[in-house]
């Protein structure tokens, strides 16, 4: 890809909006559930470092107020640190979704920087529970350990546990994280949605939470347009040859988004909920006391 089109209006496009930057499909973990279907053997796309760094350069002109790097895992992007630091320069809202398995010491300063958060998901209190749903024995030892210093050091977090059977340790992971440090209003728990690898059907829109693609979008390593991660199958354009601002603003778009029910009461991702996206660990209710 050699070019993404964003073109600047007049008036800002995605006045309020946020933004879901998938930078990356590769991950070092291989979940059961990812919707994102990634893991050690996927690529970084054809979107350049180039290309997200316009992206991000163009966003706040849009209109644009937060952005979520998310992948797979974005860490692994070889420009991580850059776009990281480039988006937190912008004035956005910044949040990094990370298994946070392996956090390099240089990252934590830009972690610390005022408008960047962490979220993350977590899954159980014991080790072999949460390897087990990861693919990876000594995942739950650094994603603790890289929470705890998350904490320790002030930057936000929230997590999510994602229940994958009636038999996980869901409440015991909660009980966990508030050791930790976690404020429990930032602990959300949800079941595992039926898209990427836990599909077991063609998914549909019954998978969505009520707000993609109103107020928010998704774009994917190959400059793919969605109305969310989860919503991958609904892709409306590709950066490669229409504007963000076009795509949003397509009747292609206004019909996917008229397909997904509208948010109800209960649900996640609403006004009052304190995520930022619909990732999977956004669409949380909290965990009754």
């Amino acid at each position: 890809m050699t070019q993404v089109l964003i073109e600047v209006a007049e008036a800002p496009a995605l006045l309020g909006w946020r933004l879901e930057l998938e930078i990356t499909g590769k991950c070092q973990l291989s979940c059961a559930h990812c919707y994102a279907d990634s893991g050690p053997g996927i690529g970084h796309g054809t979107m350049t470092a180039a290309n997200w760094h316009g992206l991000i350069s163009d966003a706040p002109q849009l209109g644009v107020e937060r952005l979520q790097f998310i992948g797979g895992e974005p860490t692994l992007h070889p420009a991580f640190a850059e776009l990281l630091g480039h988006a937190a320069g912008t004035g956005c809202k910044i949040e990094v979704f990370s298994n946070l398995v392996h956090v390099k010491d240089e990252w934590w300063s830009l972690f610390r920087l005022p408008n960047v958060s962490l979220a993350t998901s977590y899954y159980s209190d014991r080790a072999d529970e949460h390897g087990a749903i990861t693919g990876s024995a000594n995942s739950h030892h650094q994603t603790r350990a890289n929470i705890g210093r998350a904490v320790k050091w002030g930057i936000p977090i929230r997590t999510g546990i994602i229940g994958m059977n009636g038999h996980q340790r869901v409440e015991e992971a909660r009980a966990e994280l508030i050791g930790l440090g976690v404020l429990p209003s930032k602990i959300k728990v949800d079941q595992v949605r039926g898209v990427g690898r836990a599909a077991q059907v063609a998914p549909d829109v019954t998978q969505l939470c009520g707000h993609c693609g109103r107020g928010k979008a998704a774009i994917g390593p190959t400059g793919e347009v969605w109305p969310c991660v989860l919503s991958r199958w609904m892709q409306i354009g590709n950066l490669s040859d229409r504007s963000l601002s076009e795509i949003v603003n397509s009747p292609e778009w206004r019909a996917a988004v008229a397909s997904v029910p509208k948010f109800r009461r209960g649900r996640a991702c609403g006004p009052d909920d304190d995520s930022t996206d619909c990732a999977p660990a956004d669409e949380m209710r909290p965990v009754p006391r």
